[in-house]
């Protein structure tokens, strides 16, 4: 692992490379590490931006869709100016201008069977940001068969969820499966855009998984695999639920 920084870099990291628990080696981690984030919305925004600002290395951001102005309550990589444009490459420029030193690669593109084994095969760690369950779920399968990290977090009104799923680190560790094992029934579950969201319960939560995203890679503190971290805005509240592996998991059972 090359630990030579230069000057700007230690400059740029100083705080990190203070901390005890990261360091010039923790630094250096997050420099080589890979990572994708499915979706550039209200979860994806401030997962990049941080990300990026953390100097994670490579950070590739993935969405098909395109700027409009109701996202802009919480989409916050976005700006008025770009109204129209692509989302991945609206989020590519906003990191790109908090940090120059890391390597970006925008994908205007929405995952499905065909593609998804190859977009995620050269990343360490993936984050789910998406906002419909089909995605979710292909994603979800997709880390389990590939044996990848999944850091996955979402959002509906005033409330926020986050986990970690990572099956393959041993019998503790469920996949998203083991919690959801299948999709809810069309209509069930209304989407933001039916529903609303508080536009800065997004901010927290995708702040949140970009903090479980960095302890990943620098393999520090207590992981959420095989939790559940639900946080009530209007209670101001959080709950911690534990998780299990589920023997009969289609995925990852048995």
């Amino acid at each position: 692992m090359d630990l030579n920084f230069s000057e700007p870099e230690i400059q740029r990291y100083a705080r990190h490379i203070l901390l005890r628990e990261v360091g010039g080696s923790g630094q250096a981690k997050l420099r080589s590490a890979r990572v994708l984030i499915a979706g550039a919305g209200g979860l994806g925004s401030p997962l990049a931006l941080y990300l990026a600002a953390a100097g994670v290395g490579h950070i590739t951001i993935c969405d098909d869709d395109h700027i409009e102005l109701s996202n802009l309550q919480r989409q916050v990589a976005h700006t008025t100016d770009r109204l129209g444009t692509g989302k991945a490459e609206s989020a590519a420029t906003a990191m790109r201008l908090i940090n120059p030193e890391i390597a970006v690669q925008p994908l205007n593109l929405r995952l499905d069977a065909a593609n998804v084994a190859g977009v995620i095969a050269d990343h360490d760690i993936i984050c789910d940001g998406t906002d419909n369950f089909d995605t979710r779920f292909l994603l979800a399968d997709a880390c389990v068969a590939a044996r990848k990290t999944l850091v996955s977090a979402a959002v509906l009104r005033f409330e926020g969820q986050l986990s970690t799923f990572k099956p393959h680190c041993g019998p503790a560790h469920p996949c998203y499966r083991c919690l959801y094992p299948e999709p809810p029934p069309p209509g069930l579950v209304p989407s933001c855009s039916e529903a609303g969201v508080l536009g800065a319960v997004t901010g927290v939560m995708g702040t949140l998984q970009a903090t479980e995203v960095l302890k990943e890679i620098l393999g520090i503190g207590e992981t959420l695999s095989g939790r559940l971290l639900i946080w009530d805005a209007l209670e101001t509240s959080f709950r911690t639920i534990r998780l299990r592996r589920d023997p009969a998991c289609p995925t990852c059972g048995a």
